[in-house]
């Protein structure tokens, strides 16, 4: 069996700072990016050990803008990251891009080097809405970001998109959801505005009359669910519809508990059952990194019964859902009370069982927080009952996934790089 890993590398430079945004980005700090750059490298190369324990079969360059980034600039991580990492030659290698950032020049490096899916922040189709939330792009920069994508050789595109933005109509979201499946993306991720303390829009818009109130937020999302389902984009987490065969394979080492590795800035990892983030500063970054000094943060080692918690919460985002029967083998924990109250859920029509598992149905995702807020109290006073200790885990370790595919041409070789 085969330990798999999703890479993921952080850029976290834009040219501007949208309203709404509370990422680990920055504006203006385009002198740094030459020195981040080699602060990256020599990460790579110091991780070198511990990514050659794994087989990566996603790579996430997120940011901030990595398109703003550079092409050649990222090329140069990636063939880095070929160099110290055993990347599959088919694994799925994501680059996150605003459409004003989109070249076609770009594109074609990045395709012909190994990338093979873009993420475009398109948000809204609403021009005024745009501007409002400080976005630097129109909705027509979407369309021929879109149309480049293709035209470089891109068939794994992705559009983000945000309702529940002030002053937004239902009819605002729909013609916006209409025109982004005119587009044929392979997937659409639908997030509803969240507006954060230390953002222009927190200080503007907090508590705001503007804003869509809980029920037409909640009418915005279902409706979503319901045209993209009749698009053909299959709900497979709370926020995320997919073409057949295009989920995000990043994403889903994310919800499904998987190994993942991070780089950069702020950037987090979870590996080996260790969970660890690095210091979100550019210039405490690169320091750390040329000068030898930490950069964690914080780091944490995840117990099973941690393990059992996230394996709830995060299960519960997706339409997989979770299993008794899972649940049972990887904790030897008892999911009866965690299913007589899922049961409930399922009479209230905010759960269905399938194939022996649970997930939530839209109604469902809607209360989610709290819904999964209740499980997790059963779940800790069952713990508190439970006199026998917790089993260590079992052989069948759930971070390992697949056979290896037979021979080294499945990977990327150095010398490529």
């Amino acid at each position: 069996m085969a330990k798999r890993l999703g890479i993921y590398v952080h850029i976290p430079f834009c040219a501007s700072k949208c309203a709404y945004c509370d990422f680990n980005s920055f504006a203006g700090s385009e002198r740094l990016m030459p020195k981040y750059h080699n602060a990256l490298l020599k990460h790579f190369r110091e991780s070198r050990q511990v990514l050659q324990e794994y087989y990566a079969d996603t790579v996430y360059f997120g940011g901030g803008t990595p398109s703003y980034y550079g092409a050649r600039r990222l090329a140069d991580l990636f063939n880095a990251l070929k160099r110290e990492a055993l990347i599959f030659r088919n694994a799925e290698v994501t680059l996150e891009a605003n459409p004003d950032s989109v070249h076609l020049r770009d594109l074609t490096l990045l395709w012909a080097e190994g990338f093979n899916r873009i993420s475009l922040g398109a948000q809204t189709a609403n021009e005024d809405l745009l501007k409002l939330i400080g976005r630097r792009h129109t909705w027509k920069q979407t369309v021929l970001a879109v149309k480049t994508a293709r035209e470089a050789g891109f068939s794994n595109i992705s559009l983000d998109l945000i309702y529940g933005l002030p002053t937004q109509t239902e009819a605002d979201w729909a013609e916006t959801l209409d025109r982004a499946i005119g587009l044929g993306p392979q997937h659409i991720s639908c997030y509803g505005l969240k507006l954060e303390p230390g953002t222009p829009m927190y200080a503007s818009y907090n508590r705001s009359a503007l804003l869509p109130d809980d029920d037409a937020q909640a009418d915005m999302y279902l409706y979503a669910v319901e045209t993209l389902e009749r698009a053909g984009y299959a709900q497979y987490e709370i926020s995320n519809f997919a073409k057949p065969g295009f989920p995000s394979r990043h994403n889903l080492k994310y919800w499904l508990l998987r190994d993942y590795i991070g780089f950069g800035a702020g950037a987090a990892s979870c590996a080996g059952g260790v969970r660890y983030k690095y210091v979100p500063g550019l210039r405490q970054y690169i320091s750390g990194v040329q000068n030898d000094h930490t950069i964690l943060e914080e780091q944490e080692r995840i117990g099973l019964l941690d393990q059992s918690a996230e394996y709830i919460m995060l299960g519960l985002r997706t339409v997989r859902g979770i299993s008794g029967k899972e649940y049972f083998r990887r904790y030897r924990s008892d999911f009866s009370p965690l299913e007589e109250e899922l049961e409930e859920y399922r009479v209230k029509g905010w759960a269905v069982r399938e194939d022996e598992r649970w997930h939530f149905t839209p109604a469902g995702f809607l209360l989610s927080n709290l819904l999964i807020g209740r499980l997790l109290d059963l779940r800790g006073e069952q713990r508190r009952r439970d006199e026998t200790p917790w089993m260590e885990q079992t052989e069948e370790s759930f971070y390992l996934h697949g056979e290896l595919p037979e021979g080294d041409e499945v990977f990327f070789h150095p010398q490529e790089a």
